[in-house]
């Protein structure tokens, strides 16, 4: 997979993503991330990327030329333009699977008071945002939302099974954890991840994983196809 990043500030990118798994699949051949900065595709002296918008108002815009500039260069068929906002819909683990199956990605991170439109009818296919917040700025989101994608492309994570265990990869959040020691101040660790019994262990963590989805997100459990085993769990004291 390619990504292409768009921005004015391509360090901030630069910064959380070079470590941990995303730099690893980087160095293992799964990945090539690469960085422009958008005022490398403007024309004037001052290197302007924003202006002020029609009609009046607070804030500047971004300028749509260089960022279609920008967009030429890296742009063929089988790319997925992707624009973070905070009027877009929330991301999930659901679009990051997704995502992670497509071969080259480029996300444009605007800031001020966001991208001008017609760059987003013409160009953008996917907008999305980190919740009903806002940011300075869409460099951070577009860092979210790689790190997510990264995780869920074969052969980033070491083992698989910890990104099926993930929180919302199966639509419900990850069951509790704990290591060593096994008693910390007066508080232990549950008997059942102690007893080396596989199948009660798995219906613990299955359990927990059903009733912390119930007590945190329950919008998430109408979203899920809940089998006999956990629908009996539902209700139930944790």
């Amino acid at each position: 997979m390619i990504i292409d990043c768009l921005s004015i500030f391509p360090d901030i990118v630069s910064a959380s993503l070079g470590q941990s798994i995303v730099g690893k699949a980087c160095d293992k051949g799964l990945l090539e991330i690469r960085q422009l900065d958008i005022r490398d595709f403007t024309t004037d002296k001052h290197h302007s990327v924003d202006d002020i918008p029609y009609g009046g108002g607070a804030g500047m815009v971004f300028k749509p030329e260089p960022v279609i500039r920008a967009l030429k260069s890296v742009w063929r068929k089988e790319s997925r333009v992707i624009h973070p906002s905070p009027a877009a819909p929330r991301f999930d683990q659901e679009a990051a699977r997704l995502l992670a199956q497509e071969e080259h990605l480029i996300f444009i991170a605007s800031r001020y008071e966001g991208l001008d439109q017609r760059v987003i009818d013409a160009w953008v296919d996917l907008e999305y945002s980190l919740g009903d917040f806002v940011i300075t700025g869409g460099e951070l989101a577009t860092s979210v939302f790689i790190d997510a994608i990264v995780r869920m492309i074969p052969g980033a994570v070491g083992k698989h099974e910890s990104v099926a265990q993930d929180s919302y990869y199966n639509g419900l959040l990850d069951y509790p954890h704990y290591t060593r020691p096994e008693e910390l101040d007066g508080m232990r660790v549950p008997d059942v991840l102690l007893s080396g019994h596989h199948e009660n262990i798995r219906q613990w963590r299955k359990r927990q994983s059903i009733q912390r989805t119930q007590r945190l997100r329950p919008d998430l459990l109408q979203q899920s196809e809940l089998d006999q085993e956990s629908l009996r769990w539902l209700g139930e004291d944790s």
